[in-house]
């Protein structure tokens, strides 16, 4: 452009936009953030991307869905079904199935992007867990994070239980019997959800409101805050030369981790429409419409449920009766198990943060066997997670491989309190002896399997030293003293014992970064001291 030639009519109202909105100092200021790079960080994206197709596939679903209880005769294509009665509902997803042009690739993709993205959130949030990104200030992002894997996997059963086909029905009638467990209120919540007796006429219409409506809406509002939270406190990265506390290695978020970012949503969309077109999931045709006295044979919830069941199936029958009233314990207790075995992940961050007494900001990564109890604590939660799911499907592993089911049912039932107990043991050994490990390394070198004969006669190997940015990595964590029990005296001088929450309190740190917890890392003296020995 000429000095005398005037602006065009983009730039005039791209100008006049950022007059008003200040769009193109906001871009100049954040389009060249810096993010790192790491493989494990693809995780999260695996998240949204799956999200992203969970919502076009369900707008597009929606389109031919029919949410009504209404009773019909099928007359459609798939002969198995001609004549029998059934529901709009379970009508409409047959035919969306079968009649509508692409409509069975669309209901796979959709219900096995729901798989993969409750998948990713898990293993997404046990990265969070492991490496210690929760901590300060991302706590309330760490809840977000939780609020959004619940709610996924809540959304996730009302949405295959919107077919109304007899697998998906015999779930619903499962969560019936454990909200009218529920004392008091457990009737009124019934009633309000089905509308009236089981299995009602308002169930599947109300489902989808909850499932197409409600909890997205809320998820979404979530995701936006969970991304804003990400962006205004940077990425965490790992320890490494160069990295700080206060700064961010890695690329610009225009236009390489973009480019890179968009790729990576075509080769997540193509792998869960190459999945979905391989494996079938959900062929609610096999299973026939839902009928009360007919259950499913091998009835079993998507995965991230199964653990919700396996805790009712490990709890025996046990019925107490109170003023005349009968109170189901066998359904209460894992009910109620079900929200504490998850919260226990979302309050991890204030506990361990209470017990180290660390009120200070935390952007580089932890490995996971420099913080051995931590680590330990998270694989005793995936070890209980795992002993539930193995319960919730004790008929099929008894039918396929020729075992008692009761033999199943005690083994599972001893294993929700023994597995969780050595697996945190031999995760813990496990992460000391890594620590020596690494000791080991810094102070003698890596092993070059040469073998040299001293003048004595005495053969040894011979060590090299490690690159100084391996080094760096070996020895960069902290490890942070335990509390010491705070002498408290009265107004006269005397001393007095500590109170009861405090004692725990200074106990549990001691646990957590005391000698029994950690293995001291080398200091430079040490390193000086062998490394002249050593020739070095």
């Amino acid at each position: 452009m000429t000095r005398n030639q005037s602006p065009g009519r983009g730039q005039r109202a791209a100008d006049w936009a950022d007059g008003r909105l200040g769009i193109y100092s906001l871009a100049r200021a954040n389009l060249r953030k810096i993010f790192p790079d790491h493989w494990s960080f693809m995780l999260g994206e695996i998240c949204l991307y799956t999200f992203l197709i969970i919502i076009l596939t369900g707008v597009w679903l929606t389109l031919f869905f029919k949410p009504s209880m209404g009773e019909v005769v099928y007359a459609g294509s798939y002969v198995p079904l001609k004549g029998v009665p059934m529901s709009e509902a379970y009508a409409s997803t047959v035919d969306i199935s079968f009649e509508v042009r692409g409509g069975l690739l669309i209901r796979q993709i959709h219900h096995w992007a729901a798989i993969v993205f409750v998948a990713a959130m898990f293993v997404h949030m046990m990265r969070v867990f492991f490496t210690g990104a929760f901590r300060k200030p991302r706590e309330i992002n760490w809840v977000f994070g939780f609020l959004l894997l619940f709610l996924g996997m809540l959304d996730g059963f009302f949405g295959y239980s919107l077919p109304d086909d007899l697998l998906s029905g015999t779930g619903i009638r499962f969560i019936e019997g454990s909200i009218l467990a529920v004392p008091l209120v457990g009737t009124y919540v019934q009633m309000f959800l089905f509308g009236g007796e089981f299995p009602g006429h308002d169930i599947v219409p109300r489902f989808f409101t909850i499932h197409v409506l409600l909890i997205p809406g809320i998820m979404l509002g979530l995701l936006v805050a969970h991304l804003i939270l990400v962006f205004h406190h940077k990425h965490t990265q790992w320890a490494g030369p160069g990295r700080t506390e206060k700064n961010v290695v890695g690329m610009p978020l225009m236009p390489i981790y973009t480019a890179k970012a968009g790729g990576f949503f075509f080769l997540a969309f193509g792998l869960v429409a190459l999945v979905s077109a391989i494996a079938t999931v959900n062929p609610i045709w096999a299973y026939g419409p839902y009928r009360p006295d007919q259950v499913s044979t091998d009835a079993q919830p998507d995965w991230y449920m199964g653990f919700a069941e396996g805790l009712i199936r490990i709890m025996p029958g046990w019925e107490i009766g109170l003023w005349g009233h009968t109170l189901n314990l066998g359904v209460l207790i894992p009910f109620a198990l079900f929200p504490l075995v998850l919260g226990a992940i979302a309050v991890y961050p204030f506990v361990e943060s209470r017990l180290t007494d660390d009120d200070r900001e935390h952007h580089l990564l932890d490995r996971p066997r420099n913080a051995p109890v931590r680590t330990a604590l998270g694989a005793a939660w995936i070890s209980v997670y795992l002993v539930a799911l193995m319960a919730g499907g004790n008929d099929l592993i008894a039918t396929h491989l020729h075992l008692s089911l009761n033999t199943i049912t005690y083994a599972a039932r001893v294993g929700f309190f023994v597995v969780p107990v050595v697996v945190f043991v031999v995760a813990k050994r496990w992460c000391l002896g890594l620590q020596r490990r690494d000791r080991d390394k810094v102070l003698h070198g890596r092993e070059t399997g040469i073998i040299k004969r001293l003048p004595h006669g005495e053969f040894t190997e011979v060590h090299a030293p490690l690159p100084r940015r391996e080094l760096h990595r070996l020895t960069a964590h902290e490890q942070p003293r335990p509390l010491v029990l705070p002498a408290a005296v009265d107004e006269n001088g005397v001393a007095r014992p500590a109170g009861v929450l405090t004692r725990t309190r200074t106990r549990l740190s001691r646990g957590f970064h005391g000698e029994g917890g950690r293995i001291p890392k080398p200091t430079a003296e040490e390193y000086r001291e062998i490394s002249e020995g050593h020739g070095h």
